[in-house]
């Protein structure tokens, strides 16, 4: 399985991403880039949005562009399903449920077996969730430390989610729509990029 192992700081300060966004409360003490205040060109900023939308997913290129082709083969905008893909990661809803801190971490539970979808273990990290299925951590997955903590912490989850505490368990109420995003991102030029 390919990963991307770069510096987490490093490559937020390159794509212009706060930190705290992939769950990570470090500020990086390094200055602006010298050439940073070039005018970068048009193609330049839709790689940005496409790479920032890559990184804080985690998805690689070829999984990437897969859900791009599958976007433009459904009805409606693009830009929209293409996010409603991404939301919809177990990984992604994992994290937005609000039983880890990171996607990363989301996505080292979901592959360790520690999460149950409508009560079947799922380990699959890019398994789409559909609107009414049930997120849950298995019985005996609900001592883990990271779990417990990142559960305790109480994050709310968005609208488009319900979680019960109590039970670590999530519901999804509906597909998710841009404005639920927990960080800026311009669809759009993502679908430039990509329909040259």
């Amino acid at each position: 399985m390919a990963r991307n192992r770069q510096p987490i700081l490093k490559k937020c300060r390159a794509l212009g991403i706060d930190p705290t966004v992939l769950g990570v409360n470090k500020k990086s003490n390094r200055g602006p880039r010298p050439n940073a205040n070039t005018k970068p060109t048009e193609y330049a900023i839709q790689l940005k949005e496409k790479q920032k939308a890559k990184f804080i997913y985690g998805v690689m290129e070829k999984q990437f562009y897969k859900l791009y082709e599958e976007a433009t083969r459904k009805d409606g905008v693009t830009g929209e399903n293409l996010i409603q893909y991404l939301e919809r990661r177990l990984d992604n809803v994992v994290y937005r449920l609000g039983l880890v801190k990171t996607r990363k971490q989301a996505r080292q539970i979901v592959s360790h077996g520690h999460i149950l979808v409508n009560g079947k273990r799922v380990n699959i990290a890019s398994y789409r969730i559909k609107a009414g299925d049930v997120v849950s951590v298995v019985e005996n997955s609900k001592n883990i430390a990271i779990i417990k903590e990142a559960v305790e912490e109480g994050r709310t989850a968005p609208s488009w989610l319900e979680f019960e505490a109590s039970k670590f368990e999530g519901k999804v109420l509906q597909n998710p729509n841009r404005d639920v995003l927990d960080f800026e991102l311009n669809e759009a030029l993502i679908v430039e990029f990509y329909s040259r």
